[in-house]
C-alpha cells in the first residue's frame, strides 16, 4: 500500500493550489494522510474527490468549516500498522517521551505537522514519529517537502522525504 503524507498545505494562503507533483503523488497513492492546516475547506473537497482514500485532521489554522468536517485526531489501521494523525506534537524537546505517554499502545506511527520541519524518529517505546514538512511553505527549510512510504504486513518501509521543486 502506497502512502503520501502531507501537512501544512496552507492553501490558498501560502499557495493557490498544491504543486502539480504533489497532486500527482496524492492521486496515485492508495492512502493520503494529512496532518492539518489545510486553511480552506475547498482543498479538502478537492482532495476527497481526487484521491482514493483520505485520512485527515484539522490544524490550528483551520476554521469552523474544516472543524465540522475533520477530527482533531484520527486513528487508522493500514495493513496491520496503527497510525495516529495529529496536527501539533508540541516542542521538539521532549517530543519522543511525550508521544510515548500519549500514544504508546494506541499507535505504531504518529503523523504530525505544525512546525513545517521534516521529522523522522523513534521513541523509547518504539513509536515512529513522522512530520512531512510542508509542500507549500518551507519556512526556514531548504525546500518544501512531503513524505511517501509503503506499508504492508511487514510494516512501514521506504519512508522517503520528497523535495518539492518550485513550479515555473
Amino acid at each position: 500500500m502506497r502512502l503520501v503524507i502531507l501537512a501544512d498545505t496552507h492553501v490558498p494562503r501560502r499557495a493557490r493550489d498544491l504543486p502539480a507533483a504533489v497532486w500527482a503523488a496524492a492521486e496515485s497513492a492508495d492512502v493520503v494522510l494529512h496532518a492539518g492546516d489545510w486553511v480552506d475547506v475547498s482543498l479538502l473537497v478537492q482532495m476527497r474527490s481526487r484521491v482514493r482514500r483520505l485520512v485527515g485532521v484539522v490544524g490550528n489554522n483551520d476554521g469552523p468549516a474544516l472543524r465540522r468536517e475533520l477530527p482533531d485526531v484520527a486513528d487508522v489501521e493500514l495493513e496491520g500498522v496503527r497510525f495516529t494523525v495529529v496536527h501539533d506534537s508540541g516542542p521538539a524537546t521532549g517530543r519522543e517521551r511525550r508521544m510515548d505517554a500519549l500514544y504508546a499502545g494506541r499507535a505504531d506511527v504518529i503523523v504530525f505537522g505544525h512546525s513545517h520541519i521534516p521529522w523522522d524518529s523513534r521513541t523509547p517505546a518504539g513509536l515512529r514519529l513522522l512530520n512531512p514538512g510542508s509542500p507549500t511553505d518551507r519556512r526556514r527549510q531548504p525546500v518544501a517537502t512531503y513524505l511517501t512510504a509503503d506499508v504492508d504486513a511487514s510494516g512501514l518501509r521506504d519512508v522517503t522525504l520528497v523535495p518539492v521543486r518550485p513550479e515555473r
